[in-house]
């Protein structure tokens, strides 16, 4: 897998990210649909690739904390997965004005790198199965690929069956 540089204006926290920690990623552009009702699954089908090696990111609230949770887009996030995961109680969706703040990029583009403030990070373990996955390069119709590896070590993830 080639290393990108940011080119064209595709250059934003997340493969500045990858970028610095020297890490092996690539860069897949595609044009994005406002209409779209999923931003995962119009990923998926745009780069022709399965749902299951699609990663969306998803900002949690779990007693009180903002927590990021990492599942294939061809499923959902058990939200009481996640909060066992992180040795909580409850968990519920984050606010998304929250999430926006706290990660600094928007809805349907938030990746789990290069975000402003580094939240606790669970990715689903069938990350685990496969040599790279996608994941939002932190902004619609930008997706990085990488191994599974480098996305747990740059985020200090944690692994679990979060996912359903």
């Amino acid at each position: 897998m080639a290393k990108k540089a940011k080119k064209g204006g595709q250059g934003t926290p997340a493969t500045v990210a990858l970028e610095a920690a020297g890490v092996a990623f690539t860069v897949h552009a595609y044009e994005h649909d406002p209409a779209a009702p999923s931003y995962g699954g119009e990923a998926a089908e745009a780069l022709g690739i399965p749902a299951a090696r699609v990663f969306k990111t998803l900002v949690a609230d779990v007693d009180g904390k903002l927590t990021v949770g990492v599942v294939p887009v061809s499923g959902q996030l058990d939200l009481k997965a996640l909060a066992a995961a992180v040795g909580g109680k409850r968990a519920a969706m984050a606010d998304p004005a929250a999430a926006e703040r706290s990660s600094g990029y928007v809805l349907g583009g938030i990746s789990p790198l290069g975000q402003r403030r580094p939240l606790r990070t669970v990715l689903d373990d069938s990350v685990l199965a496969h040599p790279t996955v996608f994941v939002s390069a932190g902004r619609r119709g930008l997706e990085v690929e990488l191994a599974p590896a480098d996305l747990i070590a740059l985020t200090g993830a944690a692994t679990a069956a979060i996912g359903r």
